[in-house]
């Protein structure tokens, strides 16, 4: 089983929208898949509870009881476990952290959360655990240009010696939209989101060398929409 652990210190970068994606992800293309909610707020443990039909398994748990979690998820015969940890709360992402086989971290394009990113970045180093950033919520690109505030994050980024995920997550209302009935972007009309998500689950998955898995759709011409679950 490879863990995942989704950090944000700092809140509203869109951590639970990362994990709850890619948990959708595994899902959809048949990997035994887990959630474990340390967030209090239990955002992703509410969304994945409203969808429709089979889903990922998610549960909430404290942030002293992560092992505990981890080791229910391998009773499972789980492929994935993907962790949400809460924001602001260094000893809970500290553990994740420990447990994980990559630390996923995710920022918006601002300096204000690059340089918040700098505390977790020491904690995953100190750690010796690989770890990803994903830039989430941008702004899109015109004509192939990142806009003035994508351009600094990365250089940002850059000027860390950040890891960061060649995807970038854009400011898509499409992806609130289909978390509010527990499903993935991938499931819904939008196909430049769908395509977003697809690429960072192949890029994640590979990094952690997950089984190869069934593609989704299984159709690569069909739209998402087609095999998503009727809204409730």
């Amino acid at each position: 089983m490879r863990t995942l652990a989704v950090i944000a210190l700092k809140g509203g970068s869109g951590k639970t929208t990362v994990a709850a994606h890619l948990a959708l992800a595994a899902h959809l293309r048949g990997v035994a898949a887990m959630l474990v909610d340390v967030d209090p707020q239990a955002s992703a443990h509410h969304i994945l509870s409203a969808r429709v039909g089979d889903g990922p398994d998610c549960l909430t748990s404290p942030g002293t009881k992560i092992m505990a979690a981890q080791f229910a998820a391998v009773g499972l015969k789980k492929d994935l476990l993907v962790i949400d940890t809460p924001a602001g709360v260094v000893e809970d992402v500290t553990e994740a952290i420990v447990l994980c086989d990559l630390a996923v971290m995710v920022v918006r394009p601002t300096l204000i959360d690059i340089a918040g990113l700098a505390r977790t970045l020491a904690i995953v180093r100190r750690l010796g655990k690989p770890a990803t950033v994903v830039v989430s919520q941008a702004p899109v690109a015109r004509e192939g240009v990142e806009p003035p505030l994508v351009q600094r994050a990365l250089k940002g980024l850059a000027y860390l010696e950040a890891p960061t995920a060649p995807v970038i997550l854009r400011a898509r209302t499409i992806y609130q939209t289909a978390l509010e009935t527990g499903r993935s972007a991938e499931e819904m009309s939008d196909r430049a989101a769908a395509r977003e998500v697809a690429a960072l689950w192949d890029y994640v998955a590979a990094a952690v060398a997950l089984p190869q898995a069934d593609a989704w759709p299984a159709d690569p011409q069909a739209d998402p929409a087609a095999a998503a679950p009727p809204p409730p």
